[in-house]
């Protein structure tokens, strides 16, 4: 007698996601199940579609279908696995947000300028989206916006919507940035009053429609924005980026305390300008390569991936492109897409496993703490 519908179930049952180390049936993955004769359809929901462990999956549960019919004595079915995709909120109760169709907000943050976190938001941001997720992207550097360049908007016009800005369209993202907003040769100014309503006035005046992940491309150090952001919006995480020498670690490592103190989870260290290769094909350690993992070590985070320095990198960014990483050098391209799929996997982590406490504090507090 073939493997039942219910034989298929208790297989599934002992087929563990590698990241969240629970079941694939109690996590509620298990979306459909069909036999006919000698074949089988499953369905499989991941939790986020840039799951880096699908190919994982897949042969567990062909293994555990297997292993069900040995123990049966019977042939195992042919398997189809369809996968599926959706990204999920916390399991607990959300506080209250005022972007609630927005799943979950990241901070991308640096203890020090220079370090390439526009960079790693911005392909942050686009990779996540080619993967299949709805993202946008919000350039809070107000200081010194560089998303203008990076995605390519110079000659792009803003546009208002009532009294909603509207955000840009573009490299299948949605993004917006007070570098459209202001005149590009105009200094940017801003005292404590000024930058809070300016990065809120970005962040909840501007219509976003439903987004899996809004990426939050932060001004460098501990100031005024950080605080803003914790205060205003429920975050999911943090992304710290870092470069490999020592300066740049002590740095990272106070903004890696200031988002704990404040009660934001952090989801890992990126390692920028991690090294480079030369046209003799020679990777050159120009910074100490490996001293932003060390960190993530010593401070028992995730080490989300090491970003090389690329000059077709340097090239698509000064050149509004970047889709253009996700499809040229191999290395690079292999770099960008681990980091997203890392990010991705933390927060689904993070949001099955009960961990995501996502806060809603006052700055007064913060500052306090």
């Amino acid at each position: 007698m073939p493997l039942t519908k219910e034989d298929l179930m208790d297989a599934l049952s002992r087929v563990n996601d590698p990241d969240l180390h629970k079941d694939l049936v109690t996590l509620k993955m298990v979306k459909d199940v069909r036999v006919d004769a000698d074949a089988a359809v499953i369905g499989i929901e991941l939790t986020t579609p840039a799951c880096p462990m699908k190919d994982k999956i897949r042969s567990d549960i062909e293994e555990a279908i297997a292993s069900s019919a040995r123990s049966k004595g019977v042939a195992a079915p042919r398997i189809t696995i369809e996968f599926t995709a959706r990204v999920r909120e916390s399991a607990g109760a959300r506080p209250t947000t005022p972007l609630p169709s927005v799943k979950h907000v990241i901070a991308v943050g640096a203890g020090k300028g220079g370090v390439g976190k526009s960079t790693v938001s911005v392909n942050l941001a686009v990779g996540l989206a080619r993967m299949g997720a709805s993202v946008g992207l919000l350039d809070g550097d107000i200081y010194g916006p560089s998303i203008p360049t990076m995605l390519g908007l110079d000659a792009l016009p803003a546009a208002i919507k009532g009294e909603m800005l509207v955000p840009f369209s573009v490299h299948g993202i949605k993004a917006i940035t007070i570098g459209k907003l202001v005149d590009p040769d105009k200094a940017l100014i801003w005292r404590g009053p000024m930058a809070h309503g300016a990065f809120k006035q970005l962040a909840l005046q501007t219509e976003w429609g439903a987004l899996d992940y809004l990426i939050v491309d932060l001004p460098p150090g501990t100031g005024d924005v950080p605080l803003t952001l914790a205060q205003l919006l429920p975050l999911s995480g943090a992304v710290i980026v870092c470069t490999p020498q020592r300066v740049a670690q002590d740095d990272a490592r106070r903004a890696v305390r200031m988002f704990q103190q404040l009660g934001v989870g952090v989801l890992g260290i990126v390692e920028n300008m991690s090294y480079f290769v030369g046209n003799d094909g020679v990777e050159y350690d120009l910074f100490g390569r490996g001293g932003a993992e060390a960190l993530a070590a010593t401070m028992e985070l995730p080490s989300l991936g090491a970003v090389p320095i690329h000059m077709e990198l340097r090239r698509n960014s000064d050149a509004g492109t970047p889709l253009a990483n996700f499809t040229g050098t191999a290395a690079l391209s292999q770099s960008l897409d681990d980091l997203c799929r890392r990010v991705a996997s933390q927060i689904s982590i993070a949001t099955l496993s009960g961990q995501l406490v996502q806060p809603t504090l006052s700055v007064i507090g913060a500052q306090k703490g």
